[in-house]
This record gives structure tokens, sequence and C-alpha cells, in this order.
């Protein structure tokens, strides 16, 4: 089994030394409180959530996500056949993206919301930590990386149930300028449970058209820091493509190059889009 270390990303003096317009103090404080009160209710609606069916469930979870991001001042445009409910073969699918920063998560549910495979420092995330672990997220301890063939296989189980897993298989977030390398270990799940994959393009950009790297988590960050720096930003624009899903591996699903070759496939269209 291939691992799925960290990588180290690009510089963040170089990454984050983008100028761009921002917003009045006032507003600010207003996005801020926003924010607050919508992932406070998250929380509060995280448990009765659990108990809708599944589409009243996944409508739920889309709505919150727009309706956080739309306080967070990000404006989203999604695009491509996985930005509507549905999975391809009706059953499970991976969900594979390019990782630029914790804004992607939401993003994604924006669209197609399904559980999260996190590290497990988000769980000591502040109040945000919390609602993801209550979400069914799947967490990897990247310090213990012999518990990766676990993790996989709960992950295999989920796609089997038929329920979406979104993962960032870069193993570590980019600034958007440069990209890691799609590893193949979490694409093995797919694999084993025959599922499709579900390649996904974040980019970020201003109103003007301009690429930004402001919502950029990388370096010593911290997400206070990051949240700071994202509610600040004016006309922070996020697109979001999904594109055609790739098959499960043929005849032989179990071979050891079926998930480099699903990593490899997914990575190109990724970096088609780009």
């Amino acid at each position: 089994m291939s691992v799925w270390l960290p990588t180290a990303t690009c510089r963040p003096e170089t990454c984050l030394a983008d100028p761009s317009p921002e917003v009045s103090h006032p507003r600010r404080a207003l996005r801020l409180t926003a924010c607050l009160v919508v992932v406070v209710a998250g929380v509060v609606l995280s448990l009765p959530g659990r108990l809708l069916p599944y589409g009243g469930r996944d409508r739920l979870v889309r709505l919150w996500a727009r309706v956080l991001l739309r306080t967070l001042g990000v404006t989203v445009h999604l695009a491509g056949p996985g930005a509507v409910p549905g999975n391809p073969g009706g059953g499970g699918v991976l969900v594979v993206a390019n990782h630029v920063s914790w804004l992607d998560i939401p993003l994604l549910a924006a669209g197609r919301p399904g559980r999260s495979l996190a590290k497990t420092e988000v769980r000591q995330w502040p109040v945000l930590g919390r609602l993801v672990a209550w979400g069914g997220t799947v967490f990897l301890d990247r310090d213990r990386l012999r518990t990766l063939p676990d993790t996989v296989a709960t992950v295999a189980e989920v796609l089997r149930a038929g329920n979406p897993v979104i993962v960032f298989p870069e193993g570590s977030t980019w600034c958007g300028r440069e990209s890691g390398r799609f590893r193949p270990a979490l694409f093995q799940a797919a694999v084993e449970a025959g599922a499709f994959v579900q390649p996904v393009t974040i980019r970020y950009r201003l109103a003007d058209g301009r690429p930004t790297s402001v919502p950029a988590f990388i370096g010593d960050d911290g997400l206070l820091t990051s949240l700071a720096r994202v509610v600040a930003a004016r006309g922070l624009v996020a697109d979001v493509t999904f594109l055609p899903p790739i098959p499960p591996p043929g005849p032989r699903p179990t071979r050891a190059g079926a998930r480099r070759d699903l990593a490899r496939a997914a990575q190109a269209a990724v970096e088609g889009t780009g």
C-alpha cells in the first residue's frame, strides 16, 4: 500500500504576497458574526439532521454550506455533472479534488455533500471540529501511518453503503499556483468498493478574474488567521468544477496498479481544467 504522507507545499511568503482589495472593518465584523451564527446553527441542527432521510439531509447540508460561504463573502460558481444530487452507477462515489484551503470542504458540500476524510488535528478546531466530527468525518492520523489500511477499509465500507466520500489526495494544502501529486493510497478504497471516482477542480479568483491565493491555508497558518484573511477579502470567488466521473477498474479490480491508474487519471482531469 502506498503511504499517504503530507507534502511540502509552496512557500507562504510567495503565495500570500498577492495584493487584493479588502472590505471595511465593520463589514469584516459583520461577516464573522454571521459566520459564527451559521456555524452554531449547524451544530444545533447536526444531530436532528442525521435523522432525516438521505435526500433531505443532503439538501440541508448543501443549503447550510452555501449560506456559510455567503456569510464569509465568498461567491460560489458550481459547474459540471457532479454539481447535482445523485451518484454515478447508483452507489458511492469517491470525490477527489485539489486542496487549497479549509474553504474547500464547504465548497464541495455546497455541490455534493459527503463524508470527508480529514487529519485528526481537525477534531481540535474550535466549534468546527465538533461539527465535522458529528457530520461523519473519517479521521486519518498522519503520525500513525500503520492505521492507513484501516482507514482505507472504512472508506471502502462507506462507499459500498452508497455514500459519497470526499478526499484531498495531495495530502496537504497548496496555494493554487502550484499543486502536489495525487497520492494513490485512498484510491484503493474505490478499487475495493468498485466505486466511481469524481474529480473536482477548485480555483479561487477575485471578481475581476485575477487568480488569488488569499484563501490558501499553508505554512504556519492557523485557522483564525486564515479566517481573518478570508473575511477581509473583497470580491472573492470560488469556481468549483465537477468533472466526468471515472469508472472503477475493469476485470481485475485488485491488481496493484489499479489505484495508481485511478490517481493518475483523476489528477490529469483536474490539471486539465487549470
